[in-house]
């Protein structure tokens, strides 16, 4: 058995143990409870609702691993969304050609990094708990977001949009392969590059890093901006997708990505995870929604599951630590 474990941690890492067993879990409990679960159809729209979320969780991952969090990141991918919104708009709307598109599409993902800009610094130099900066930052635009909207939404945009949210290339939706391109950047960003390395140094011990030559206030800030990058590559999804961008879509996601972190194995207080892991829970979590949905569950039942779920697995990991604690 230890040969055994000791061979699938080599393979696979450690962290891969807990979203894999869960992921066998939800395919065996809903393949049973409802026959319609296995099926293309299913894993059909799985592929096309994973996207946005898997986007905005990997925006959460990075500030996580460094201690932090962002709270922001849906209200950022709103923002941005708008914001390529109303370029289009001004461009002609639904007549607006791929120009206006990558225009909006560039000052969108500019949005997004001006935001993790500002919190990078204000946590970087003032040392600001990036709860508060984050929460702060969410406040603000959501605020901006309803003035300049009046609470309503914008829709309307050229037919070729819509592909990027509902599209498919040989057969794999065109969302999905853009949320896969991002876990490869991040999972190469993380653990070949230098910035992956310093993110990793800071979550564990800030002041060993700097003691070590590593500059943690650029890094803070490199890493909150790519937070609002990715949150921005989101909220274009979302636009496609929904054809319309509104302050407030995608508001329960942030407790998903959250979830989805700490289901795939990342430390809370920061310094260690992998991308890997949290894309097979975020896989988990889209299947618990599907089969929930299957079951006839509504909305608000699925996210009070997810809450509950949370809380599970911070109590498992507190008795796995110990049980280690006790073997050792």
């Amino acid at each position: 058995m230890n040969a055994l474990a000791a061979r699938f941690n080599a393979i696979f890492g450690a962290d891969m143990a807990g979203p894999l067993a869960a992921l066998a879990a939800v395919l065996v409990v809903f393949g049973f409870a409802s026959p319609h679960f296995l099926t293309g159809a299913t894993f059909g729209s799985v592929a096309f609702q994973l996207p946005e979320l898997g986007v905005l969780t990997l925006a959460m991952l990075m500030p996580i691993l460094t201690g932090g969090l962002n709270l922001a990141i849906t209200f950022t991918a709103n923002i941005a969304g708008l914001t390529l919104a109303w370029t289009l708009q001004a461009n002609g709307g639904i007549d607006a050609g791929p120009g206006a598109f990558l225009l909006g599409s560039a000052l969108a993902l500019a949005v997004g990094a001006a935001s993790g800009l500002v919190m990078g610094l204000v946590i970087a130099f003032t040392r600001a708990h990036p709860i508060l900066v984050s929460l702060s930052m969410m406040i603000f635009l959501r605020g901006l977001g309803e003035f300049l909207t009046r609470g309503g939404d914008i829709s309307g945009f050229p037919t070729f949009v819509a592909p990027i949210g509902h599209g498919s290339i040989l057969g794999i939706p065109v969302p999905l392969l853009i949320l896969i391109a991002c876990v490869i950047a991040s999972h190469v960003l993380l653990s070949r590059s230098k910035l992956g390395f310093s993110t990793y140094m800071i979550g564990s011990n800030i002041e060993s890093a700097r003691y070590s030559g590593i500059n943690t206030r650029k890094v803070l800030v490199l890493v909150y901006m790519l937070s609002g990058v990715m949150a921005a590559v989101a909220g274009i999804i979302m636009l496609a997708r929904f054809n319309s961008v509104r302050v407030g879509h995608g508001e329960s996601y942030l407790l998903i990505t959250v979830l989805a972190c700490f289901l795939g194995g990342i430390n809370p207080f920061g310094g260690f995870g992998r991308v890997l892991p949290v894309f097979v829970a975020l896989i988990v979590l889209q299947l618990l929604s599907s089969g929930l949905n299957l079951l006839g569950a509504n909305q608000h039942l699925t996210t009070a599951v997810w809450g509950i779920l949370l809380i599970v697995v911070m109590v498992l990991r507190w008795f796995s630590a110990k049980f280690i604690r006790i073997v050792k």
